[in-house]
Formats: structure tokens, sequence, C-alpha cells
């Protein structure tokens, strides 16, 4: 099997690079043609159709995987076009050639395409309803993927972090280190999950769905909800860690920890209040047993530990 990653060096594309190679061979893409620590891979500007459809001619993969994506949540509301042609043209793109040529598609969205306002775990057949231009650029992504006719999962995830990369988790522990209160939001709710929980399960699905570059006739394609169990605030969360932390002896202290408001935080571009998606599809489908957000954490921290103790 030849799978196409795109977004080999964001968090997601990190870890399915790893755990999809005993798949097939993995051809990696990133936007400048580099991967995390200098080796050269193939390329591709998502806002350039020209670019992408020449990618996919040349490559002629037999899975696509879609991991690349406009992700500057609050930049996004000043860059909606930019966030669109990404998050939203270019998945169309891959829809069409993949249409074309009988080759499924997995792409990764996100729960921004919903309000957050609901008092339950999301479903997948939700209304949707983003509530600024990072969320409605995925559903617009969503919905050309759709109505491409492609074989395709789509799989929405949430609150993705990782041991390396930008993200939460390493956010707070560099203002352990130097800040004595660490101010965090308390209002929002979701499932903190782990990248490489995120690519495991994909692998592991398309591990069931398909054997020798082949996929089964009855797979159930469509759309998937795909985090850790359980719920906690950013706040809650930043707590769990922090304990974690210091008790791995990655910081030396546990800071002060201050809840406030989201009103509070006044970020650019507002966040759904609830993000708990229901993954019992997903389990049910594919036979998956999805992680505790808190074995997911210690799995990350333990990951962290590791990698400085080698360094």
């Amino acid at each position: 099997m030849k799978i196409l990653l795109l977004g080999a060096n964001g968090q997601i594309g990190f870890e399915l690079m790893r755990a999809m190679s005993v798949l097939g061979e993995v051809v990696p893409v990133t936007r400048d043609g580099f991967l995390q620590g200098g080796a050269s891979c193939r390329e591709v500007d998502l806002a350039s159709d020209t670019a992408l459809g020449m990618l996919l001619d040349s490559t002629q993969p037999s899975l696509i995987v879609n991991a690349a994506a406009y992700t500057a949540v609050d930049r996004a509301e000043d860059e909606p076009e930019l966030a669109r042609r990404v998050n939203g043209d270019a998945v169309g793109a891959l829809g069409a050639w993949a249409a074309t040529h009988g080759v499924p598609v997995v792409h990764f969205s996100t729960d921004y395409v919903f309000d957050g306002n609901h008092g339950r775990p999301w479903r997948e057949d939700d209304a949707t309803a983003p509530l600024g231009a990072y969320g409605s650029s995925k559903w617009l992504g969503e919905q050309a993927l759709l109505q491409s006719g492609a074989q395709h999962l789509i799989l929405r995830t949430a609150w993705i972090y990782a041991a390396r990369g930008r993200n939460f988790l390493l956010s707070i522990l560099r203002a352990a280190h130097g800040e004595g209160s660490i101010r965090v939001v308390d209002d929002q709710y979701g499932s903190p999950t782990p990248a490489r929980v995120v690519a495991d399960a994909t692998t592991a699905i398309v591990a069931r769905i398909a054997s020798r570059g082949h996929f089964r006739e009855d797979v159930p394609w469509g759309t998937y909800h795909l985090t850790t169990a359980g719920q906690t605030t950013w706040h809650g969360f930043a707590s769990a860690l922090l304990r974690e932390a210091l008790r791995a002896r990655l910081i030396a202290r546990m800071p002060d920890i201050q809840a406030i408001s989201s009103s509070a935080w006044q970020a650019r571009a507002r966040r759904p209040g609830y993000s708990v998606l229901d993954c019992s599809r997903i389990q049910d489908a594919f036979a998956l047993r999805l992680p505790s957000w808190q074995d997911g954490l210690a799995s990350v921290i333990s990951e962290i530990v590791s990698c400085r103790a080698h360094a």
C-alpha cells in the first residue's frame, strides 16, 4: 500500500508517519519539503490547486491521509480566505481526484464545527454551527469531501497535544518554569487527546479495513469522532499535567494555577464551551478501545521524560 501523508510535520502527521509505516510505503508531504530533523520529502502548498493536482498525479497513492490544515484559530479571523483555501478548497480537490481514481481518503477534522452549546457529548449527526473562521473552514472541508463522492473517513478530534511541537501541554510546562502564577480557562470542557492516540487508532482502522492495499467492500465509510474518554476543563488539564510533571521531576515546584473565564482570556476567536465528543460509534464500528484522557496524559509525560533522559 502506498500512503500519501499530507502534513507529516504536524502533531498528528508526525505520529502517523511512525504508526503507518507498518502498513506499507508512507510518502510524507510537508509545506516546505522538509521533515523534522532536516530530511527532505515531497512538498505541496495546499493553497495551490495546481501543485496539489501535480503531487497526486505523480504519486498515484492507494490511500490519501490528510493531516495537514490551517490551524491558527485566532489568526484565521484575519485570514479567513487562506483558511478556507487550505481547510476547505484543498480538501475538495483531494476528494475530486480520489473519486476519479478510486482512492479512499482519511481526513482529520475538529470539534470546532460545533458551537459548544450542548449538555451532552456531541454525536456525528448533531447539527454543526461553527463559531469562527477556523471552524467554518473545517466544516467546508468536510462538506467538500462528502460531496466529492470519494470513499472517505472524516475523523473529528479535539484538544490535540504531544511531546513535541507547539501545544497546550508544552506551553504550560514552559510557563511553570518561569512564572509563579498561571491563568487558565476553566469554563471550556473537552477531552485532551494525544496525537499518538489518534495516529494509533487511525492505523488500526486502516489495518482492519484494508489488506495488501485493497479495501474491503463493506467498509463503513463516513464521519466519526475520535478522542480520549472522559472530560475536563483546560484548568483541570493544566492542574493534572503539572501534578504529573512534578511527580516526574520535569518541574521543581507546583505553580499557582488560577481559574479564569473565557471572557477574561479575551481570545480573538470564540471557542466552543463544550467540546466533548461521543466516540461510541467509532469504537463499535472498528472494535477500538480508546484510553481515558488521564492515561493519555501519563503516557505523554513518560515520553517526555524518556526523551530528555536520552537527549
